[in-house]
């Protein structure tokens, strides 16, 4: 199983059923994509659960935008996976692009740690092309 695959899918389903929070299994790479996603400001807040030694758990607490007193818009209007288990997609720094004329961004990870398409560029970097979000 693809477990970023099953991140961004937790993360865009609990987006569409209105959720405040969702909880997945922890690892350096989710870690690092959540991070990524509050620094952009798509998510509130991310923190590393550790109940147990055995098995940490990364909780992510979504942000909405306020339409009306009783309607909410999620930030994260869509989240799509690139490169999958079975086709690893890998980019130059002149082969990234602008996600949705700039509205999104392409998360990316390189020798130098994940970061976003347009962090790689400018350090003159490609990699593994992740996911893009908008």
């Amino acid at each position: 199983m693809d477990q970023i695959a099953n991140m961004l899918t937790s993360i865009r389903n609990a987006q569409r059923a209105g959720h405040e929070s969702v909880t997945f299994p922890s690892s350096r790479l989710k870690l690092s994509i959540a991070r990524i996603l509050e620094r952009k400001g798509f998510v509130e807040k991310v923190e590393e659960i550790s109940e147990n030694e055995i098995a940490p758990l990364l909780r992510v607490n979504l942000r909405y935008h306020r339409l009306s007193p009783t309607e909410l818009d999620p930030a994260i209007r869509g989240i799509r996976r690139v490169s999958r288990l079975g086709q690893r997609r890998y980019v130059h720094r002149n082969e990234i692009r602008k996600v949705k004329n700039g509205y999104g961004f392409a998360i990316i990870s390189t020798p130098k740690g994940v970061m976003t398409g347009s962090e790689a560029y400018h350090a003159g970097l490609g990699g593994e092309y992740i996911c893009d979000v908008w």
